[in-house]
This record gives C-alpha cells, sequence and structure tokens, in this order.
C-alpha cells in the first residue's frame, strides 16, 4: 500500500522554491506564466504542470499534494520519499552518520546527546572561520555566526546507523540555472553567509582530514597550515568528540537544489584512529593561543637592554602550568627599573601580561612587573 501525504502542515513547508528546484532537476522547464501566482512547467516524457510562485494560496497545500503525486511518479519513488527531498531542497543538509555497535542504528542515550551537541559545535566552529580563520575561537563572541545558528534546524535522525540531521538555511538563486557537472564553484566571497558556512565545514573537515595525514608522516606545521582552511581547536575537539561517541564517521552535506552547485553532494570520512590526533591538534592550538590578564610570580633571572632602547627584555623563572618556566617579557622603562631593582635585590616579584607560546617558550606581552610585598613573600617562605 502506497503512502499519500494529507497533513495540511506539512505540505505548506514545502516552500515554491523547493518545488521550482525540483521540478527544474528533474527535467521540467518554465514555459509560460498561469495567472498572476503560477507557472507552467513541461519537458520531454513530462506532463505540464502547474507551479505555484507563492504558499499565500488558499490551495497551496492541494497543489503541492498533486505535485508530489506527479514527482513521485515519474521519479519512481514512493510519495514519502519524493516529500523528504522536497521539504529540504532549500536548505543544504548536513548529516552526521556515527557507526553504533548495535544493527538497529541506536546508540546509548548520553551518547546521542553528545553527537547532536558536537554535530552543533562542529557547524558553529565554521561558521566563525568564514571571515576569518583563525586557530581558536571564544564561545559566544562571533555574533554573526550565534545568528546563523539560531536559523539551522535539526531535522529528523535517519536511518543508517545514527544520523543527526542539520538543516541549514540557503537563499535561492533568484535567476536559477541548470549547472553543468564539471561548472566550477562561484568565488567563495560571493556566496552568501549560508552558503558559505557549509562550503567552509566541508573545507574544513577535508583540510583536517589530509592534516592528520601529514602529520604522522612527521610535518609539525600540518594543522598550522589548515588554520586558513577553517581548521581550528574548536572544530576539532567536535570531531574529535563525534569520533569517540561512535565506531566510524563521516559528515556529508546534500546541496541545497535552490542554489544550484557543480556536484549534488560531498562527504568526509574519518576513523578511530583520528580522534587523539584531533585532540593533540586542538590542545596545540590552545596551547598557543595568548591567555589575557594572567598573574606570574616568580624571580627576574635575567636583563637585557639595548644602549639605545627605552623598553628592555627580561627573563622571569615563573611557575606555568605547574611546572617552574622560563617566561620572556619586554617592559617599559619604568616597569624594566623596577626588574633591575628586583634581580639586583634578590627579591620575588608579580608580574602580569598576556601569556603566550611562542615556540617552546614562554612570553608576556602588555606586561607590567611589582616586587611581592615583604608579607607576602614571607607567607610563601612559610608555606614552602
Amino acid at each position: 500500500m502506497k503512502a499519500h501525504i494529507i497533513d495540511m502542515d506539512a505540505l505548506r513547508a514545502v516552500s515554491p522554491a523547493a518545488l521550482s528546484a525540483f521540478a527544474r532537476g528533474e527535467g521540467w522547464a518554465r514555459v509560460e506564466t498561469y495567472g498572476a501566482h503560477a507557472d507552467v512547467y513541461a519537458g520531454q516524457d513530462r506532463p505540464e504542470i502547474i507551479l505555484p510562485r507563492t504558499d499565500r494560496l488558499s490551495d497551496y497545500a492541494s497543489a503541492v499534494s498533486r505535485l508530489i503525486n506527479v514527482f513521485a511518479k515519474i521519479t519512481e519513488r514512493d510519495e514519502i520519499a519524493t516529500y523528504r527531498d522536497l521539504v529540504v531542497a532549500d536548505r543544504d543538509v548536513v548529516r552526521v552518520r556515527a557507526s553504533g555497535e548495535d544493527d538497529d542504528g541506536s546508540v546509548p542515550l548520553d551518547a546521542g546527546v553528545k553527537i547532536v551537541s558536537q554535530a552543533r559545535d562542529m557547524l558553529l566552529a565554521a561558521a566563525c572561520a568564514v571571515r576569518t580563520p583563525q586557530p581558536l575561537y571564544r564561545a559566544g563572541a562571533n555574533r554573526e555566526a550565534s545568528e546563523y545558528m539560531q536559523r539551522v534546524r535539526l531535522g529528523q535522525t535517519e536511518q543508517g546507523s545514527f544520523v543527526v540531521t542539520l538543516l541549514a538555511p540557503v537563499p535561492p538563486l533568484l535567476q536559477p540555472v541548470q549547472l553543468p557537472l564539471d561548472q566550477t564553484w562561484a568565488k567563495f566571497e560571493d556566496e552568501p553567509m549560508e552558503r558559505m558556512v557549509t562550503r567552509r565545514l566541508m573545507e574544513a573537515l577535508e583540510a583536517s582530514r589530509n592534516a592528520a595525514e601529514i602529520a604522522l608522516s612527521g610535518e609539525p606545521n600540518a594543522f598550522e597550515n589548515a588554520i586558513a582552511f577553517g581548521v581550528s581547536a574548536n572544530l576539532c575537539e567536535a570531531v574529535a568528540g563525534l569520533i569517540e561517541q561512535s565506531d566510524g564517521l563521516d559528515v556529508s552535506v546534500t546541496w541545497a537544489r535552490t542554489r544550484p552547485t557543480p556536484e549534488a553532494h560531498r562527504k568526509v570520512i574519518f576513523s578511530q584512529n583520528d580522534a587523539e590526533i584531533f585532540k593533540e591538534a586542538a590542545r596545540t592550538f590552545r596551547l598557543r593561543q595568548p591567555k589575557a590578564d594572567v598573574t606570574l610570580y616568580g624571580t627576574v633571572h635575567k636583563l637585557r637592554r639595548d644602549q639605545d632602547e627605552v623598553e628592555g627584555v627580561v627573563t622571569l623563572k615563573a611557575i606555568v602550568e605547574d611546572k617552574m618556566q622560563s617566561v620572556r617579557a619586554v617592559l617599559d622603562q619604568a616597569n624594566y627599573s623596577v626588574a633591575v631593582q628586583a634581580h639586583d635585590a634578590q627579591k620575588p616579584v608579580i608580574v602580569t601580561g598576556d601569556l603566550e607560546r611562542v615556540g617552546q617558550r614562554w612570553q608576556l606581552t602588555n606586561s607590567s612587573i611589582r616586587e611581592l610585598p615583604a608579607d607576602d613573600a614571607g607567607d610563601d617562605d612559610t608555606e614552602s
């Protein structure tokens, strides 16, 4: 028995843009207008159909129902499958497939919750990397990316292991064309923000997978070189988390029919071994990011200032990440004088500034220094 969709709200969820894009993709072409709000489409070995240009018509749902019936017959598919294609035809559909141990496609509840959350984090990382790719993003700091994520919908899960579906909005191309498969992509900067995000996502996933392979060959800058393609600590952590929740992971996108592309879809596959590599890449990215307004306690170990320079460079011995480390700091004239006095008197100091890792060394910028008060120094000695 074949299913027939009669739910009016479900039928109205199919947009006019999706109907026309689907029709063009299946061999129909517009031949003339029909009334004030519709067009006639025809094609070889295709029946003439009338496509509404607006969903404000009182009989819009009925028109969609008739069209689904025609599309299903032409494509030799059932109406449910045809409806599913139509309802997402105006969106880029991102599918995150996690292979589970069970044949029924289920995963443990906690794992399922994490997969949805990490899929969201992965897409958000791509949205943050659209304008200015960088190794780390602060959650919520990118307003454009946050506003985009509010428009993304969570689709129904699908059969085939455990599949999380993200429905990403994409504006329709106002002058629709049927692109040949060898057609090149539009320039990235000419795309709308919404399409930029899904393109950046797939580029970043491909770049991260390639970087993982190159890193194993001993190339130290493999992930650093991938930053320009959207790879970040945020993306690596999300992908690593997704891999750890499953026996295998692949991420695919089916591009919106309403904004034609040279390809119908794209997929990137990851193995379980990639998880540890991505976690280490994320850790390295985070380690190299400056930490603002850090306070360190230590001693002045070395002093250096050229004769003609106002600023001076000091090397401190201080506790960083629970270890005694050498920290280089550039100080202005006043702060350098304090450092000289503390060095000569062999007194401990308090230094504040932005701490970052440069190569194998720690460095403080925007730093200031003062001697540790005698009472505090005494307390420290007593405790130690």
